[in-house]
């Protein structure tokens, strides 16, 4: 039987039980509700992608504590995302990291190159941040059926999943159902970029970004 609880240290340590027992919680971003698991465990990343009606075609992003959770996941933010990172991060920023030798994350891509592929998340919110610093990093979705709406309570979520997840982290509503904005390096792009998808951030705002924090184009 599933459960809508607010957020609480007996809330977060039943999240962290359910996680490292293989199972999906529903927890609070800065941007939408997300879906989330460990993200070495391919049953539970299988889940998610079953509970949302997902092709596995699409990827998970993985939610952080903190930008130093790179390291330890050996993964490595490539040029220009390094900058953008330190002016979005925390924040609705989703930059495509580059795994390198060794890493174990389960929702890694393959690329066409040859290389592997990660989208990261730090929400820039204090309670999503207890949770992730409780459970350890996490693969995430945002917690609706593939095509529907992001959800922003909990109570959405609960509306499309129900009792598919056993638990819903409430942190009360998000600010909008707009999800996180996604962006590739890309030598071959505008200002060494690629958006994949346009969420909260614009991709004037981006441009912007690089301008003042690179000295303009080729720093």
């Amino acid at each position: 039987m599933s459960a809508i609880c607010a957020i609480s240290d007996e809330s977060i340590a039943r999240a962290v039980e359910i996680i490292r027992n293989g199972g999906v919680i529903v927890m609070p971003t800065d941007t939408v509700y997300g879906v989330a698991c460990d993200p070495q465990n391919d049953d539970a990343i299988n889940r998610i992608f079953e509970v949302k009606r997902r092709a596995r075609s699409k990827s998970l992003q993985v939610l952080l504590s903190s930008i130093d959770d790179l390291e330890g996941l050996r993964l490595d933010l490539p040029a220009p995302l390094n900058r953008l990172s330190a002016a979005f991060l925390p924040g609705p920023f989703s930059p495509i990291t580059l795994a390198r030798k060794g890493c174990t994350l389960a929702t890694l891509r393959h690329e066409a190159d040859g290389s592997m592929t990660q989208a990261i998340r730090i929400p820039n919110s204090a309670l999503s941040l207890r949770i992730i610093r409780a459970t350890g990093p996490l693969a995430a979705s945002s917690a609706n059926r593939s095509g529907g709406e992001s959800p922003q309570t909990a109570q959405e979520a609960y509306a499309a999943f129900g009792d598919e997840i056993a638990l819903y982290l409430d942190g009360g509503a998000t600010q909008g159902h707009v999800a996180s904005t996604v962006v590739a390096a890309d030598p071959y792009g505008e200002d060494g970029i690629s958006v994949i998808r346009e969420g909260v951030i614009s991709q004037p705002l981006l441009r912007q970004a690089l301008h003042i924090n690179g000295g303009g184009l080729g720093a």
